[in-house]
């Protein structure tokens, strides 16, 4: 990606219009010049500040990971108990679906870029394997008995809550539900053989 410059006012406008645009219509159905329409700039300023349309992706993707990050950190520490904090990211989920009707974003850049060198892919990729880490993390302060197996556990419940979003099924409270549930069993004392 291009150093990082302080954004300017067409910069914004242009990743405003990008974000829009490669949410709802996808990354390889939108080309710089409906960006650049919809943004109320040249192509050439477009590229001047990004680019190119990959590096504008990343962008993108990037400023989408640092949100969802922060309102997921928001809700891990707004929990009482650590095991109410395992489970954050489902909370943090029913917020964030509320404006995000498309599923995850950062899935669907993997399915539309596949290529790993390209800088979007890292950054989606990234944003799971982040979310997998904090699963591990948040399972180990709340002494769940196996953090690695329980992280697993919950990242493919919390990816398919995301996955079925656009279904309209309203996945996500039996998701949550059965999250605490995988909690609360790896957190019960073991019994002695």
């Amino acid at each position: 990606m291009q150093e990082a410059r302080p954004m300017t006012p067409a910069g914004r406008r242009i990743v405003a219009a990008a974000e829009e645009l490669f949410y709802n219509r996808g990354i390889t159905a939108v080309g710089v010049d409906l960006i650049a329409e919809h943004s109320g700039v040249t192509k050439r300023t477009l590229y001047n500040r990004f680019g190119s349309k990959d590096h504008l992706v990343a962008t993108y993707l990037a400023g989408r990971d640092q949100r969802w990050r922060s309102l997921v950190r928001a809700a891990v520490d707004a929990c009482g108990t650590p095991a109410e904090a395992v489970i954050a990211p489902f909370e943090a989920l029913r917020t964030w679906s509320g404006t995000n009707s498309r599923g995850c974003a950062f899935i669907n850049a993997l399915a539309e870029l596949p290529d790993p060198s390209h800088p979007a892919y890292r950054i989606a990729a990234n944003q799971k394997l982040w979310l997998l880490d904090l699963f591990q993390e948040l399972a180990a302060a709340a002494g769940c008995s196996n953090p690695p197996t329980l992280a697993t556990q919950l990242l493919v419940l919390h990816e398919g809550a995301v996955a079925t979003q656009p279904l309209s099924l309203d996945t996500l409270p039996a998701t949550a539900d059965l999250a605490r549930a995988l909690v609360r069993a790896d957190s019960a004392p073991r019994r002695q053989e």
